[in-house]
């Protein structure tokens, strides 16, 4: 689960670490107050019987960002200046309730439904520093770089020498030693390299605190006045631990997530949308992953990552074949399943509910193998209204179902 920018933010300052001073405005009113207020906060107080410097605001300048769960606002114009209430006003009018596309977001982009007023911080150096999971060594791993408030993907594909990878023990948490290291990857000494140590220290206290897959600060900045702050902040949370932080679970945005992704999400059904137009239906993660590798290499793409579960029952894979066929790019099926709690013929009869209900012009692949297979497989050749393939092995499955969504 993802956070705003603005809910990470009130975390970090929960944590220690250094933000700049701002609020979330959901109407164009909010707005206009949290720039009175931040102004209030930011200028020095006018002398005893003296104005205001800049006459009642005009020289102090805040950020209004569009709050949505992507990168890439700034340049899709989703970061806006204002040097007074009225212009954070009116950029809060320009932001609120539109569909910002970014180059994260997709074609259709993401509502934005509030946006965060906060302070301009004059910036000396941006860099990048995060807190993640290395999957493949299974240990925590913290990720800095020089190059800050670009994106990390693309520095890594261009430069990944750029990016200084410091793993730790999760025990033992981030050491002196290796938060030195960071500092000096960051190219950060003295008074700085302390302030990224404490927050290096900050930010792994957070992670496990939180249950978080990723935590990440991009840009981190060395302000003109030499402080060190988290000028924009991404926390993401592993779903399996949502139910020891109800109030974490709480500030989810159900608006940011992909509709297909929500409703199985909804019945207990792990789904992912991808950009293919082959839709998979598979049971295991392992072999979902296997599946999605394999129509690949027969020079297909799939459209989506779908487990239903080693435990699903007839109702669940009715409804995981009615998301699938919900995604207008899909051009074929393959249902890859190996049964083992899960019965092949369980698989069969959802199938056959599906379609009963739903107007099905695809062809679907089916491979089965496993518990009840014989009787899955007399189920979907009794049903001759099935534009069904069946095949036993998997790399013709895909290859078979390649061919048709090429048709």
């Amino acid at each position: 689960m993802k956070l705003h920018e603005h809910q990470a933010k009130r975390l970090f300052a929960s944590a220690g670490i250094p933000v700049p001073r701002g609020a979330a405005a959901k109407t164009p009113a909010e707005a206009a107050a949290a720039y009175e207020t931040l102004r209030r906060q930011c200028l020095p107080a006018p002398p005893v019987g003296g104005a205001q410097a800049g006459g009642g605001g005009a020289a102090f300048a805040c950020n209004v960002k569009a709050q949505l769960h992507a990168g890439g606002r700034g340049k899709a114009g989703g970061v806006l200046v204002a040097r007074s209430a009225s212009e954070a006003a009116a950029a809060a009018a320009g932001l609120l309730g539109r569909r910002l596309v970014t180059a994260q977001t997709g074609p259709d982009g993401l509502p934005v439904s509030a946006v965060l007023v906060d302070e301009r911080i004059e910036v000396r150096q941006e860099l990048y520093l995060a807190v993640t999971v290395d999957r493949f060594n299974a240990r925590p791993v913290v990720l800095a770089s020089r190059q800050g408030g670009m994106e990390i993907e693309a520095v890594a594909a261009s430069t990944p020498a750029a990016i200084h990878r410091e793993p730790f023990d999760a025990a033992a948490g981030p050491q002196k030693a290796s938060c030195s290291r960071i500092a000096s990857a960051l190219g950060l000494a003295g008074v700085q390299a302390e302030a990224c140590g404490r927050t290096v220290q900050a930010l792994w206290a957070l992670f496990t605190s939180s249950d978080a897959s990723l935590i990440e600060i991009n840009p981190f900045v060395v302000a003109d006045d030499g402080r060190c702050l988290a000028l924009d902040a991404k926390v993401t949370l592993d779903d399996n631990a949502l139910f020891r932080h109800a109030d974490l679970a709480a500030l989810r945005d159900e608006s940011q997530e992909a509709p297909l992704e929500l409703k199985a999400g909804r019945i207990g059904i792990s789904y992912v949308g991808l950009d293919g137009d082959i839709g998979c239906l598979v049971n295991g993660a392992g072999l979902a992953m296997a599946t999605n590798d394999i129509i690949t290499l027969a020079g297909g793409t799939p459209a989506n990552f779908l487990d239903v579960g080693g435990g699903a029952n007839v109702e669940q894979v009715t409804s995981a074949f009615a998301i699938i066929l919900d995604d207008p790019r899909v051009r074929a099926i393959l249902v890859n399943i190996f049964g083992g709690i899960m019965r092949c013929d369980w698989i069969a009869q959802g199938l056959l509910n599906a379609t009963e209900r739903l107007e099905v012009r695809v062809p679907i692949v089916v491979r089965l193998q496993g518990t009840n297979v014989e009787e899955g497989r007399r189920l979907l050749q009794a049903a001759k209204r099935l534009n069904l393939i069946s095949v036993d092995e998997l790399a013709d499955a895909a290859r078979r179902v390649v061919e048709l969504a090429a048709a």
